[in-house]
């Protein structure tokens, strides 16, 4: 990371004099608890960064960060920040969206900035609900979910952000819990390092509309028998209680019992930097019976989308140093309609 600064930064620095309108109890205070723990330590000047928003509860993050932002329109924000990139690509530019300004009408938007795999961090907060406009179901509301707007139940199915990441090919996928406070920051520090997109979902409470939506995860008698931590290089081991492991058994992954003093033997080994998607998907979409992942999915290198064009605008630059813009907009495909005849 940039190491311009010389001047020592703390959380206080990135809190802005705006005050912070969620409502009480909402997990958006704890994620932004976490960025402005995080930013400090990444050592980034502070007018260096930059935070895009779309629209709903999350988006009103620029306002809370002392840093630069933008508060951009439904679903756009990507392509924003895109830009941005484009031009400044000495800037650290942050994407904070929800499950709805993301997957919903953004979701175009959202898939092309992971395929360019454009120099930005992506923060989806996953509640599976609007909260902004007060409860109806979102793109990642659960099959059978009552809302204002599905009062008989929800019939679609929900997407799932981890897979629509990967298929889309982004080289670093996460998630991580609005409360797991030393494993957010973690995973915040590992997307701040990346070249190119990183994209970290986040479990993210709706105490209002949809109050302990991830309860599986969250609840401390439950969390350590139902979730998952990611390490590279180590077994997929789980269980406190009754220690289990994640095992291939053909084509499938299936839970298996583990001693208590085992070492893994036998358990399917975890890499984050497999050339293939193919198993963090496998683990992305794990069905009811297997325990919630939660880690660093996927951390490749590939090329990053803003230098790649840098590089064509300097080659035409040094190929054609006396060239004008009015050259440019002449030189193509075009032509002169005629006046009137008389």
């Amino acid at each position: 990371m940039s190491t311009e600064t010389t001047t020592t930064l703390s959380k206080k620095d990135f809190q802005s004099d705006d005050e912070v309108r969620w409502c009480p109890g909402c997990g958006d205070y704890a994620i932004l608890s976490a960025v402005q723990t995080v930013f400090p330590s990444l050592g980034i000047p502070r007018e260096k960064f930059v935070i895009v928003s779309g629209i709903g509860c999350s988006s009103r993050f620029p306002y809370y960060m002392n840093t630069y932002g933008f508060h951009t329109i439904h679903g756009r924000a990507p392509a924003v920040a895109t830009g941005l990139k484009m031009s400044r690509p000495d800037l650290s530019v942050w994407v904070v969206t929800g499950d709805g300004d993301a997957l919903s009408i953004g979701g175009n938007h959202f898939m092309h900035v992971l395929r360019r795999n454009v120099g930005v961090k992506v923060l989806l907060f996953n509640n599976r609900i609007y909260g902004l406009t007060k409860g109806q179901y979102s793109p990642t509301s659960e099959v059978g979910k009552r809302t204002k707007s599905t009062p008989l139940g929800s019939v679609d199915a929900p997407f799932n952000p981890l897979a629509v990441a990967l298929g889309a090919g982004a080289t670093f996928v996460a998630r991580s819990v609005d409360i797991f406070q030393p494993h957010l920051k973690s995973v915040l520090e590992r997307a701040a390092a990346h070249p190119g997109t990183a994209f970290v979902e986040i479990y993210q409470n709706c105490n209002i509309f949809n109050d302990k939506a991830f309860e599986n995860v969250t609840e401390k008698s439950a969390r350590s028998e139902n979730v998952l931590y990611l390490e590279h290089g180590e077994p997929l081991l789980f269980g406190k209680e009754s220690p289990r492991g994640i095992a291939r058994s053909g084509n499938s992954l299936e839970v298996v019992d583990v001693a208590e003093d085992g070492d893994g033997a036998g358990l399917v080994q975890w890499d984050e930097r497999l050339p293939s998607a193919a198993l963090a998907f496998e683990l992305a979409t794990l069905g009811p019976g297997f325990p919630v992942p939660l880690g660093v999915f996927r951390d490749v290198a590939a090329p990053v989308y803003e230098d790649a064009v840098i590089a064509q605008v300097r080659a035409q630059e040094e190929a054609h140093p006396d060239a004008t813009l009015e050259q440019l907009i002449r030189g193509g495909d075009t032509w002169q309609v005629a006046g009137p005849t008389s």
